[in-house]
């Protein structure tokens, strides 16, 4: 497989403090992303996430260490042209509409002014804009402009697209509708590198996940090497039980409307569970094995430090 984003050993230091004493942001930070594959960067606030999308796209640079994509030095103009960004907090000139500011983005990539109209109007689309076309980005709300900035980090046709928190500030069936948005420019051939906090976001749609703390990479690869498969506890959802029939069978969650949320943690009490559901003519609700996440891994990571 290409890769198409390489770091190796990149070290970062900044200097902090009233009288300025050197901190080590980046702690000798290594990995690679292949084509075609959604790449996730996981990390708690302040672990080095941000210092090292800087890095890449060339706004600070590494104290040690080398950085390469599409396989040129990452500062070379001819890498770089290739690249899409959407920041976390990005910042438009709110007085233009979306098609104005999608139209502006392609003029300065010297998109050719009839292919630009085609190319915003499909843009618009991609990202549920259409109907907001023509309304001034300053009346957007917070979701709103994270679609217009992934159309505008899409808008020279990238190979290489990096996301500082795509999902932010979306409900639901937005993040929906970006999530099948990313999955598809996969689907077309584009790589994506995709920092989110929103684990379960990026558990459905990443290849590869690196997890960065306190400026290290602790743990990296494909998420079913690196999640495990083996059924960690059991939630049963049943009714017609009293807890204390249920003692000693497992953990009980929470009782409502009726109902009982218990979590087994040993197999053979399982069907202990269902014989005295059958016998009292209770009844279950649902019953389902629990693996592990990648919010568990993730929990395991941060505390092993």
């Amino acid at each position: 497989m290409k890769t198409v984003l390489a770091i190796e050993n990149v070290h970062k230091f900044f200097k902090v403090g009233f009288i300025p004493k050197k901190k080590e942001i980046l702690k000798g930070v290594s990995f690679a992303v292949a084509e075609s594959e959604i790449f996730g960067y996981l990390g708690p606030n302040g672990a080095g996430k941000t210092t090292t999308l800087k890095c890449i796209l060339g706004l600070i640079f590494p104290d040690r260490g080398k950085i390469e994509i599409f396989g040129q030095p990452h500062l070379e103009p001819r890498a770089k042209e290739r690249l899409g960004f959407l920041p976390e907090n990005p910042y438009f000139y709110d007085y233009l509409t979306a098609r104005e500011f999608l139209d502006f983005y392609a003029q300065l990539f010297r998109v050719k002014k009839d292919e630009r109209k085609e190319r915003v109007a499909s843009l618009l689309n991609l990202v549920g804009m259409d109907r907001a076309r023509d309304l001034q980005l300053r009346k957007f709300s917070r979701g709103m402009l994270q679609r217009i900035g992934l159309a505008q980090a899409l808008v020279n046709e990238p190979s290489l697209v990096l996301l500082d928190e795509p999902l932010g500030g979306l409900d639901p069936l937005g993040r929906k509708e970006i999530r099948d948005i990313i999955i598809r420019l996969k689907a077309e051939g584009k790589t994506v590198f995709l920092c989110s906090h929103i684990l379960q976001d990026i558990e459905m749609i990443c290849d590869r996940v690196a997890i960065i703390v306190d400026g290290k990479i602790l743990s990296q690869g494909p998420l079913t090497d690196l999640i495990s498969e083996k059924i960690l506890f059991t939630e049963i959802t049943l009714s017609g039980l009293a807890a204390k029939d249920l003692a000693g069978l497992g953990e009980s969650l929470s009782a409502h409307g009726g109902r009982t949320l218990i979590k087994v943690f040993h197999e053979e009490k399982i069907q202990e569970i269902l014989d005295l559901v059958k016998n009292r003519n209770a009844k279950i609700h649902s019953l389902i094995p629990r693996t592990q996440t990648l919010e568990d891994l993730f929990v395991e990571v941060v505390k092993s430090q």
